[in-house]
C-alpha cells in the first residue's frame, strides 16, 4: 500500500484544511465541496485526512461495517449478536466519475430474488464508506442520478435499493468530499446545497511558499515512507486533537446570542431555507471544539459562515463568489453587541478586485468611447482596400451584452444517446421505459412484465410445482428506456466592424450567455466562433462553465473584414475535435451573418464549399440574416440553403427571442 502525502506538510491552503478537520471532528457538518484550479493540491489534502481520522471498531464479518456498541437493526447481515469485533482504520472510498448505479448503491440478484425470494445483495461502494471518507474526485462531471443518490444518503445517513419491489436497506453514514474545477462546468443549486462546507482554493503567488510546495513534493517521491517519517509527529498531534475534540464536541454550547448571529447572517445574505443555518450551527460548534472551549463565540461564527454560506447565497451565475466580509462583520456586531468580532485595523482595505475586468472586477465601460460614434457607423474598414487584420485599426472596443433572460428550451431533432443531460429526447439509463430487450451484459434496469411473460410458457417444462416462478437467466428482459441528453449548441458570428454588427454583437452576447444560463442547469454545452479581419477564431471553447464564458464573451472584440469560410471551417474543426471528445454529443449550429464574404481570393466559392460539409454530415442548422438596407442581395437564404438549414432575417433576431427562434426554425424543419 502507497504511503499517502502528509496531511501537515501540506503548504498552506488553510481553509482547505480546516474545513476537512471540522468534518472530521463533526461529520455532521455535511462534507466539504473543495473548488479550484487543477494543481492546487485538493485531491492530495482529502487523500492525506484519511491517514488522521481515528480507527473504527466493526462487528466482525459485517460487511456493513456495523458499530458492535450500537449495531444497525436493520443491518442486512444482522442481527448481529454481541461478542466479536475488530478494529480497523477508517476508509476512504473513492467514487469514479464513470461508476454505474449498482457500482455506488449495490445490486440484489435478480435471479434469486425472483425465484427463491431471497435478498442476495452485493454492497456498492456506500457501504464501503460507512463510518469513513467517500471521496468524488470532479464532483461535478458525474452524471445527475449518481450525485442525487450519494446527496440523498449523506443527507438520510442510509441507502435504499428497490429493485422491483425488492428493497434493502443499510446504514450510510460517511464523509462526503468532493472536488471540482469550475472551469469545467458548474453544479446545480440544489446540489451546491447539499455539502455542508465550501473551499475556493487557488495556487499561491509567493515565489517562497511555491518554492517549499516544490521542495517537499520532490522529497516525497524521493522517499515517501521516509518524508512521511518526518512528519510522524505533526501527524500524531492532530490525529490526538481530532479525537480530544470528538470528545469534547457534545458538552460544546451554542448560546442564543450565537443562534442569533447565525439567523441574522443567513438572513442578511438571502440564502434559501434552513439549512444554511443548521449547518452553520454545527460548524461553529466543531470550530469551538476544535479549539478547545465548550462556549462558541462571535469568532467561531463569523468563520463557520465563511465556509458555509458562499455556495448558498443568491448571486448571479456572472457574480464572483464568496462573501461580503464587511456586511458580514456589520451583520454579527449588529447582532452580536459587545461578543462580535473585535476590529482589527483592516477594515479600510480596498478589496482586491482581481486582474482584468469582467463582472465584479471593475466598471463596465461605455458602449463606445467619446467620439468614437463616427468610425463604428463607417463600412468595415478595409472595404475595397487592403484586408484589415485582426486587431488593427478597423477594431472597435468590445460590445457590451445585452442582459440575459430565460431561454425556451432548444432541442435537436431525433432521437439520441448522448450524455445525460435535460435537453433533447434520447436512449439513455434513466427515464420513462418504452420497451424492454434481452440485456447485454449485467442486468440494471429489470422489466418485469416482459421478464414474466418470457419465462411463463416454460413453467410445465421446467417441472415448477409450487407457487413461485422458475425463471431462468434466458427469461430476464433489459428496460428500454428514454429520457434526455445534453447538446452543443456552437454559434457562429460575424464580428466585423460596423454599428449593426456592434448591435448584432450585443444581442448574441445575451443570447449565448441566456444558453449558458439554461445550460447550467441541463447540462448542455456552447461553444462561440466569431470571424473577422482575415481570421476566424473561437472565442468561447465548448464549455458548460458560466463564470468562464461571461469573461471571454464580455471581452469579444469587433471589427475587419468578413473571412466566412474561415468562420465555417474553423466551427467544422470545433465540431470534429468535439465529436472525438465525445462522439454521441449532438451539434446544433447558429450562424450569424449576412452571408457577406470578403478578402482572400474566391471568398464566396469558399464559403460556399465550407457550408456544404456541414451539409454532407447532417449537422443541424440555422443562419440569421443580418443583412439591412433598401437593396437585399439575399446572400444569407443562400447560405442556408448550402449549409441544409433554415433562414430568419434580421429583423426577426431579438436579444429576448433568440433561443426561441432556434426551436421554432427546429420545428419547421421537421414539418418539413
Amino acid at each position: 500500500m502507497s504511503t499517502p502525502f502528509p496531511f501537515t506538510a501540506v503548504v498552506g491552503q488553510d481553509d482547505l484544511r480546516l474545513a476537512l478537520l471540522l468534518n472530521a471532528v463533526s461529520p455532521a457538518v455535511g462534507g466539504v465541496l473543495v473548488r479550484g484550479e487543477k494543481g492546487t493540491a485538493k485531491s492530495t489534502a482529502v487523500r492525506a485526512l484519511s491517514a488522521l481520522m481515528p480507527e473504527v471498531d466493526v462487528v466482525s464479518g459485517c460487511r456493513f461495517s456495523c458499530d458492535p456498541g450500537s449495531p444497525d437493526p436493520g443491518c442486512p447481515d444482522g442481527p448481529h449478536a454481541p461478542g466479536a469485533f475488530a478494529s480497523r482504520p477508517a476508509r476512504m472510498v473513492e467514487l469514479p466519475v464513470g461508476a454505474s448505479e449498482d457500482r455506488l448503491v449495490g445490486a440484489l440478484d435478480i435471479e434469486r430474488a425472483l425465484a427463491e425470494g431471497v435478498k442476495a445483495f452485493e454492497p456498492g461502494l456506500l457501504a464501503d464508506a460507512h463510518r469513513g471518507i467517500l471521496y468524488v474526485d470532479e464532483v461535478n462531471l458525474l452524471h445527475d442520478h449518481l450525485v442525487d443518490l450519494l446527496l440523498d444518503a449523506a443527507a438520510m445517513g442510509a441507502s435504499y435499493v428497490e429493485r422491483e419491489g425488492v428493497s434493502v436497506r443499510h446504514a450510510a453514514r460517511f464523509l462526503l468530499v468532493g472536488t471540482m474545477n469550475p472551469e469545467e462546468g458548474e453544479l446545480r443549486p440544489q446540489l451546491l446545497d447539499r455539502f455542508g462546507l465550501t473551499v475556493e482554493v487557488a495556487a499561491s503567488r509567493e515565489p517562497d511558499q511555491r518554492v517549499e510546495v516544490v521542495r517537499r513534493r520532490l522529497a516525497y517521491d524521493d522517499d515517501p515512507a521516509g518524508f512521511a517519517a518526518r512528519w510522524a509527529d505533526e501527524e500524531a498531534a492532530v490525529r490526538a486533537r481530532i479525537v480530544a475534540a470528538r470528545e469534547l464536541l457534545p458538552s460544546v454550547r451554542l448560546g442564543d446570542g450565537a443562534l442569533r448571529q447565525i439567523a441574522a447572517t443567513c438572513a442578511a445574505f438571502e440564502v434559501d431555507g434552513m439549512r444554511a443555518d443548521i449547518v452553520m450551527a454545527r460548524t461553529a460548534t466543531a470550530l469551538a471544539a476544535w479549539a478547545g472551549r465548550t462556549d462558541v463565540l462571535a469568532e467561531d461564527v463569523r468563520q463557520a459562515a465563511l465556509l458555509a454560506l458562499p455556495h448558498r447565497r443568491r448571486r448571479n451565475p456572472f457574480d464572483a463568489p464568496g462573501l461580503d466580509e464587511d456586511k458580514l462583520d456589520e451583520t454579527l456586531e449588529e447582532f452580536g453587541g459587545q461578543d462580535g468580532p473585535g476590529d482589527d485595523g483592516d477594515g479600510d482595505d480596498d478589496p482586491d478586485p482581481g486582474p482584468g475586468g469582467g463582472p465584479g472586477g471593475q466598471p463596465e465601460p461605455d458602449d463606445a468611447p467619446q467620439g468614437d460614434g463616427d468610425a463604428a457607423a463607417r463600412p468595415e474598414a478595409g472595404e475595397g482596400g487592403e484586408p484589415q487584420p485582426s486587431g488593427g485599426a478597423g477594431e472597435q472596443s468590445p460590445a457590451r451584452s445585452a442582459e440575459p433572460f430565460r431561454t425556451k428550451v432548444l432541442s435537436v431533432p431525433g432521437l439520441g444517446q448522448g450524455a445525460a443531460g435535460r435537453r433533447s429526447r434520447a436512449r439513455t439509463e434513466h427515464g420513462r421505459t418504452t420497451g424492454a430487450r434481452r440485456p447485454r451484459g449485467a442486468l440494471t434496469k429489470l422489466h418485469l412484465a416482459a421478464t414474466v411473460q418470457a419465462a411463463a410458457p416454460h413453467q410445465r417444462a421446467r417441472g415448477r410445482s409450487g407457487p413461485g416462478l422458475v425463471v431462468r437467466r434466458d427469461d430476464l428482459r433489459q428496460a428500454s428506456r428514454e429520457g434526455r441528453e445534453g447538446n452543443l449548441v456552437l454559434f457562429v458570428v460575424d464580428a466585423s466592424g460596423s454599428m449593426a454588427a456592434r448591435q448584432r454583437m450585443s444581442a448574441v452576447k445575451g443570447a449565448v450567455l441566456s444558453l449558458l444560463l439554461d445550460a447550467y442547469q441541463r447540462r448542455d454545452k456552447v461553444g462561440l466562433v466569431t470571424f473577422r479581419g482575415a481570421a476566424a477564431d473561437v472565442a468561447l471553447p465548448p464549455t458548460s462553465s458560466v463564470d468562464a464564458a461571461a469573461v471571454r464573451l464580455e471581452s469579444l472584440p469587433t471589427g475587419g473584414r468578413t473571412p466566412l469560410a474561415a468562420g465555417l471551417l474553423r466551427a467544422h474543426e470545433v465540431l470534429r475535435v468535439e465529436r472525438l471528445r465525445d462522439p454521441a454529443r449532438r451539434p446544433l449550429v447558429v450562424v450569424v451573418t449576412d452571408g457577406r464574404a470578403t478578402g482572400g481570393p474566391e471568398p464566396v466559392a469558399l464559403a460556399t464549399r465550407a457550408a456544404r460539409l456541414f451539409a454532407a454530415e447532417g449537422t443541424a442548422s440555422v443562419v440569421v440574416d443580418c443583412e439591412s438596407g433598401p437593396v437585399r442581395l439575399g446572400l444569407a437564404g443562400q447560405l442556408a440553403g448550402e449549409l441544409g438549414g433554415t433562414a430568419v432575417t434580421l429583423d426577426e433576431l431579438r436579444a429576448d427571442s433568440i433561443a426561441g427562434l432556434v426551436k421554432d426554425v427546429q420545428g419547421s424543419r421537421r414539418a418539413a
